[in-house]
């Protein structure tokens, strides 16, 4: 779908939010206001916003950890202040300070984040089920990882999505990189994508870095979906900039992977590369950039404060995450 002005400035403001709350959750890790730790999503913004930033209210959207689904989180309508919170263990934390990272809002249809990898599969075939059962035509979007691609249950669940036809969006989110070894040595062919033929699914690959590319192909897959037809496999080929998690080090084959090719593969900064496109387009001014950064920088120092003035949680909350009430 051709997109309007506003829509397509609404997809560049989440992008910049998304890299700035990255940018602070790092901070907070140095800093030692993050408890547990983090796994940057410089480089994957495109993919988090065009995929959900067009899925209505009531869709389902299960980001995975890169990122710790921030880019996700942001497009589905959250704002930042549980988020970090809970990264910082307050009370105000999405999941009252006790988790560490993970993120839940079940009103967003945010339904939370896998603690192990590729866990996320058979949870979203349930969820798909719980989305065909509903008959409100609601649409369950996952992501996943390449790493997580060669879990066993990722066929289990593409398998039955298909067989039932669910109306489930399986994302693939193709860095290169799965911890510490690069996807070619551990999956035979080019792409992920071609998994889909084996279970009767579109499978489509996408430039992961290109917003307006990610949001067409994920639309094109929510439309099927919506309309009975059942899943889809988008595969986005992205580029991760900084190491598996901050802190361990950023190694291939045991050596330090070359900082020449992530600096030329910043060149393709998904951010940079839409900012440009939408200037020369005329749909942005310098002036109109420069007002998403400020706003975006006030709005961080006030997720900073937010999370730096909130309590911790009181010992009393274990009782009642342990107990129905």
């Amino acid at each position: 779908m051709e997109l309007k002005k506003e829509q397509l400035i609404n997809l560049y403001t989440l992008m910049v939010r998304t890299r700035k709350l990255d940018e602070l959750t790092i901070k907070g890790l140095q800093e030692g206001k993050v408890l547990a730790f983090y796994h940057s999503g410089q480089g994957s913004e495109a993919l988090a916003v065009g995929a959900i930033a067009f899925l209505r209210p009531d869709d389902y959207a299960w980001g995975h950890h890169r990122g710790h689904g921030i880019g996700y989180l942001l497009a589905k309508g959250a704002d930042g202040k549980e988020f970090l919170a809970e990264h910082y263990g307050k009370a105000t934390g999405s999941c009252l300070g006790v988790s560490g990272f993970h993120y839940a809002d079940p009103e967003l249809g945010v339904l939370g984040a896998a603690g192990t990898i590729g866990s996320v599969f058979p949870i979203s075939l349930g969820w798909g089920l719980a989305a065909k059962k509903n008959k409100r035509q609601q649409v369950m979007v996952s992501v996943f990882g390449d790493g997580g691609s060669n879990r066993g249950t990722l066929h289990e669940a593409f398998n039955l999505s298909s067989v039932w036809k669910l109306p489930i969006v399986w994302i693939c989110d193709n860095n290169g990189m799965a911890q510490f070894m690069p996807i070619k040595d551990a999956y035979a062919r080019e792409d992920i994508a071609d998994l889909a033929a084996g279970y009767d699914m579109p499978g489509v690959v996408v430039d992961g870095m290109d917003v307006l590319a990610v949001q067409e192909a994920v639309q094109a897959a929510v439309a099927r979906a919506r309309a009975g037809d059942g899943p889809s496999l988008v595969e986005a080929k992205t580029i991760r900039y900084r190491s598996h998690s901050e802190g361990s080090p950023d190694v291939v084959h045991n050596q330090p992977r070359s900082e020449e090719k992530i600096e030329a593969w910043k060149k393709r900064d998904p951010i940079e590369s839409f900012k440009a496109k939408l200037l020369e387009q005329g749909m942005l001014t310098e002036a109109d950039v420069d007002k998403i950064n400020q706003e975006a920088d006030a709005e961080m120092a006030e997720i900073e404060k937010f999370c730096t003035d909130s309590p911790p949680p009181d010992v009393s909350v274990l009782e009642k995450l342990l107990y129905a009430e």
